[in-house]
């Protein structure tokens, strides 16, 4: 990518060359070439103190699904966040999209409502733990659940307690802010299936009495980024009018070491009534995650997924920009990998080995949240989950760990922080289960 003055030569003061890589041997350039670059070059432009003005995007949009990558990319790029920098000045973009498509507006309609989704996630996950604390997101969903439509329910932590939510009450029960559920629903007229997320919502996590190292802690603000993606989908499904039915459940609490936080060996009570023993209180988000996964099933839906920043183990598999789907169906988790990658994220297959259920067992309750072997950790966290998935219920994991926040540089369309990571992939299973 290079910028350049014009000179002149077009009324534009500055023209950002993209290179797009070798061209394709047959068919239309790939989408998510397209948006990465449009992205690449909003960043460049927006990074500038006087920010990017009106700009003309030139990339090859002469089909709608072109149109809508270039649209995308560009407003994913430009996005910053900025809510805690002093002396900022207003920035405005204007986006032009030059198109031969008939039908390029409502191609960048939607990308408009994508983008606002991812970028929602990032707000965020960006923003510092002290302002987001589980009350706090759950009063974001309430005011997206006003703006949008979708009904809403939060129990806060006397309902949770009487529920018998032990998950979510054993988690939130070391902080001063206590946990929250929350469930939003999105209905049509003409729906005929249902869909069921589940995202993990813990605000922060200092790892509890099993404290994390200082360095493993300074980016745990992200570790409610499965459910900011789950709020945002939601808005997006609303947004768009899927035909479909859409449960999203957030899982909030926040994770803290003190006088009243659960005690390694401390045995609780998932909704439901199935017990497990914690023998580490950083794997904390596995215990959030079954409370609000045994209740999703009982809205009956044909697929439940979930999406959680559930495991480091997952960064040492597969890096910080490929998120893991495991399922309990493979049929499933071949569907949702297909669906990321139509919806522009990259996603690759894991299996749940069943040698790996006997290292839950635990010698005083049904399952411990742990096992008792260090390797194949996002497996197993994988599969202590299915345990509390009934059988004949069709369903998908998705650890986002290391893509949910990038802790590198900036690179196309990804900004350096929250990423957004997986919102675009649960619109399209939504998408999906509408046609």
């Amino acid at each position: 990518m290079h910028t350049l003055a014009s000179l002149g030569a077009v009324k534009a003061p500055v023209v950002v060359a993209v290179g797009l890589g070798p061209a394709p041997a047959e068919g239309p350039v790939d989408s998510d070439v397209l948006s990465r670059a449009a992205g690449a070059a909003l960043r460049s432009l927006t990074s500038r103190p006087e920010g990017a003005g009106r700009v003309v995007l030139a990339l090859p949009a002469q089909t709608s699904a072109e149109a809508e990558a270039v649209a995308l990319g560009a407003r994913l790029g430009a996005y910053g966040f900025d809510r805690y920098r002093t002396g900022k000045t207003e920035k405005t973009t204007e986006l032009v999209l030059a198109s031969s498509a008939s039908d390029a507006g409502d191609a960048a309609g939607r990308a408009a409502v994508l983008a606002e989704a991812v970028n929602l996630t990032r707000d965020l996950v960006n923003t510092a733990p002290a302002d987001l604390v589980p009350e706090d997101l759950a009063d974001t969903a309430q005011e997206i659940a006003r703006q949008t439509g979708l009904q809403i329910e939060v129990l806060d932590e006397r309902a949770l307690s009487e529920g018998g939510y032990g998950g979510l009450t054993g988690v939130g029960q070391g902080s001063a802010n206590p946990p929250r559920l929350v469930r939003l629903s999105h209905t049509h007229p003409e729906a005929t299936r249902t869909v069921a997320f589940v995202g993990k919502g813990i605000t922060f996590d200092s790892g509890g009495l099993s404290l994390k190292p200082a360095g493993s802690m300074d980016w745990m603000k992200s570790d409610m980024a499965g459910a900011a993606s789950v709020l945002a989908a939601m808005r997006a499904i609303a947004a768009l009018g899927l035909k479909v039915n859409v449960v999203g459940y957030l899982a909030v609490a926040e994770n803290m070491p003190s006088g009243t936080a659960q005690r390694p060996s401390d045995v609780l009570t998932i909704y439901g009534g199935k017990t497990v023993e914690v023998l580490n209180t950083d794997a904390e988000g596995r215990l959030v995650m079954a409370d609000a996964l045994v209740r999703a099933q009982e809205d009956g839906p044909d697929l439940v997924v979930d999406i959680a920043t559930l495991t480091g183990a997952q960064l040492v598999a597969l890096g910080t920009r490929v998120f893991a789907v495991m399922s309990n169906d493979d049929d499933v988790r071949a569907d949702v990998v297909s669906a990321a990658g139509a919806a522009g994220e990259t996603s690759w297959p894991m299996p749940l080995p069943e040698e790996l259920r006997s290292g839950l067992d635990s010698s005083v309750a049904d399952i411990a949240n742990v096992a008792g072997e260090r390797w194949g950790g996002m497996l197993s966290a994988g599969v202590f989950l299915k345990e509390f998935i009934e059988d004949g219920v069709k369903w998908a994991h998705l650890d986002i760990a290391g893509p949910s926040f990038n802790q590198g540089g900036p690179h196309g369309y990804t900004p350096k922080g929250g990423t957004g990571a997986g919102t675009r992939t649960l619109v399209r299973i939504a998408e999906e289960y509408a046609r």
